[in-house]
């Protein structure tokens, strides 16, 4: 797409190298936004603007670390402007019970889930009101709206999330700014799980065991774009997403 035809709205997604991020990236792009893909892996987010931009969109990469403030609000200063902002960056580590979890995971689950949702959307707020109609999306989790056994820490820190953005709905009600929550259930992505396990293939694929349909990050990203693109008087408060097969957090239909 050329500049002179270039989409005049701008979505930042955070966590945009892999997974739910980068399937949002591009159906946000294909559905008309300039998408700004930050993370830290600069090679996949490059990787990814070209492939948006070959395929006629619009996008630009910004390697970004959102638990840098300093970085944030760099990159913050760095756009013109932003009408959406999809804070996606997140992630687990380990599953293990609270007598013998380890703090520092607690404390990197807090930091990106939390703290670095924190960051980007303060620094990108005043932005967002000054588009005269934009919009904060945070992707938490189900994990954030029920525990379960061996997830206390990664629970604890989607329920913050869950947390910033109820109250900061409250907080900016009748400004031009939307704040919408999406809480993805059972995802199956290339990274996620392979993650929390720390590369324990064998574990990750235990998740999923005999669940023939979880979630794909299409999925999610068609929940994120949908909310995103409803009418600006429309504020789709909180919408929670699972496969058919689960039913909770704690129950899941499994063909073994």
């Amino acid at each position: 797409m050329s500049s002179a035809t270039a989409p005049s709205r701008t979505a930042v997604v955070t966590g945009a190298s892999s997974g739910i991020g980068a399937a949002t990236a591009r159906q946000l792009a294909a559905a008309g936004f300039h998408v700004v893909l930050t993370a830290r892996r600069k090679d996949r987010i490059e990787a990814l603007a070209e492939e948006l931009t070959a395929a006629g969109h619009s996008a630009a990469a910004h390697a970004l670390d959102v638990t840098d403030r300093a970085a944030v609000d760099a990159f913050a200063a760095s756009l013109e402007h932003c009408e959406v902002l999809v804070n996606n960056a997140g992630g687990a580590l380990g599953a293990d019970p609270v007598a013998t979890g380890d703090p520092a995971d607690w404390r990197t689950m807090y930091e990106v889930n939390v703290l670095g949702t924190l960051h980007v959307t303060q620094a990108l707020l005043p932005a967002l009101e000054a588009s005269g109609d934009g919009t904060v999306v945070v992707v938490s989790s189900t994990a954030g709206h029920g525990t379960y056994e061996g997830g206390a820490g990664y629970v604890a820190a989607k329920t913050g999330e869950h947390v910033l953005a109820e109250t900061l709905r409250l907080e900016i009600v009748g400004k031009p700014v939307r704040v919408i929550e999406i809480a993805p259930g059972m995802v199956k992505t290339d990274e996620f799980a392979t993650t929390r396990f720390r590369g324990d293939t064998e574990k990750a694929a235990k998740v999923y065991a005999g669940v023939a349909e979880p979630l794909s990050a299409d999925d999610v990203a068609d929940t994120v774009t949908w909310a995103v693109t409803r009418p600006s008087h429309v504020n789709i408060d909180l919408l929670v997403v699972r496969p058919r097969a689960q039913a909770s957090n704690t129950k899941v239909h499994r063909e073994l």
